[in-house]
């Protein structure tokens, strides 16, 4: 089959690393694709939201099967481009992306179908949002409704925080279009925990359970971030807290979509936090999570293609999906000064490393020839092993061998999994 896999990041880099051990998978593009990926694909100088360019690029290469990555493809109607013209894919079509699309939309479907989630009211107007604001208590979460690169929440400590952020999204238009609405949000609390699943619109399977890093330095300091290292399995995500999900918050979610008429297809991602009153989500995202997919997918012994191929086909109760019983680490390592300002154009050395241990690159590209950095955060070093205490050892020895000018990276990713598995 000739497949073609939308996007450039450490995402894209581990489903194709996967779908690479598919024997249906003869060839693969990577449209754009980077630096690491191109080891592994080929890449095409197409951007993940060129949907016109990307419809004939599948049309001029017969297209077997497209998997769209990203977020902005997927809720600018990137599947439903492909599927118009014949080539079946792996992601949902935009009314279902507006899950992701839309925070509004999303809030709005868990109120009206009693889907646990926390209290929050909806604004178009900063003057409105300030005056509730007021009457309210602190922390108080602050959200754009649309998509803003994973930056468009903020979590005001007091009033004037709050005050600046309504303003920051609203009126200077931070985040664009994005900010036209706000959500004002109660701030929960808890250990938070991201459950990937696959779905048909009908059987949903949840993958291993994962702990993202947000926060840029060690202790879980400084400024947020597109996350900077992720563990799975999450110790706090037990036998019983998963039977609650599937029964309270992942089934309904497939079913309120269903009679929304937004089927969803695809990977549909849930932010969980464990509070004191049970399961939450914070969030939805209508694709894999970036970088919990680099811990996820080394641990599933499926066949991802198949898999693919059945949600899009709407028969995944027929395939098996089974992961592992190890666990797995990624350290994201990045450059100095993310998530401001950074410099990019340093060359990557790079030396082999065990068959379980990867890495899955996010900002390289190729120039004359040779790797060179292109983003904040450059690759992911990820590991598996039998523990978690193996996986994250192997994941930071690992990083010693991938290397470029003003290197960053967290020392404590997976400190506080560890300390709660020690705990037990």
């Amino acid at each position: 089959m000739n497949i073609m896999v939308i996007g450039g990041g450490g995402r894209e880099h581990a489903i194709i690393h996967s779908l690479k051990k598919s024997p249906k998978a003869e060839k693969i593009y990577a449209l754009p694709g980077n630096g690491g990926i191109a080891a592994l694909a080929e890449c095409v100088a197409i951007g993940a939201t060129e949907i016109e360019k990307i419809v004939d690029f599948a049309k001029n290469n017969n297209i077997d099967f497209a998997v769209v990555a990203p977020d902005d493809p997927l809720v600018l109607g990137a599947v439903d481009a492909l599927e118009e013209i014949g080539v079946p894919c792996f992601g949902p079509r935009a009314n279902a992306a507006i899950i992701e699309g839309s925070k509004v939309f999303s809030k709005n479907l868990m109120k009206k179908y009693n889907i646990p989630t926390a209290g929050y009211e909806v604004f178009d107007d900063s003057t409105k949002a300030i005056e509730y604001i007021e009457k309210g208590t602190f922390p108080v979460v602050i959200k754009a409704d649309g998509l803003a690169l994973g930056k468009g929440v903020i979590i005001a400590q007091s009033f004037d925080e709050a005050k600046d952020a309504v303003h920051s999204i609203m009126e200077d238009k931070i985040f664009g279009a994005s900010g036209n609405n706000v959500v004002v949000e109660e701030f929960l609390t808890g250990p938070e925990v991201s459950v990937l699943c696959f779905t048909d619109g009908e059987t949903l399977v949840p993958m291993v359970s994962s702990m993202d890093h947000k926060r840029v330095g060690d202790g879980d300091t400084g400024l947020n971030t597109g996350g900077m290292g992720t563990i799975a399995p999450n110790p706090c995500y037990t036998e019983e807290l998963a039977k609650e999900c599937m029964e309270t918050i992942f089934l309904p979610t497939v079913d309120a979509m269903n009679k929304e008429g937004r089927t969803f297809k695809g990977c549909l991602y849930f932010g969980l936090m464990i509070t004191p009153k049970g399961p939450k989500v914070i969030e939805y995202n209508c694709r894999f999570g970036d970088p919990e997919t680099q811990v996820v997918l080394p641990l599933l012994e499926s066949d991802l293609l198949d898999i693919m191929i059945a949600v899009s086909k709407g028969n995944l109760k027929n395939v098996p999906v089974k992961f592992s019983d190890g666990a797995a680490a990624c350290v994201v390592v990045a450059s100095e000064g993310y998530p401001k300002s950074y410099e990019k154009g340093f060359e990557v050395t790079e030396e082999k490393l065990p068959d379980d241990c990867f890495v899955y690159h996010a900002g390289t590209q190729m120039k004359d020839g040779k790797v060179v950095t292109s983003g904040g955060r450059v690759a992911g070093v990820c590991a598996k092993a039998e523990t978690l205490e193996k996986a994250l050892e192997k994941a930071y020895k690992a990083t010693e061998s991938f290397n470029f000018e003003k290197k960053y990276m967290r020392k404590d990713i997976g400190k506080r999994a560890l300390d709660i598995l020690n705990s037990k």
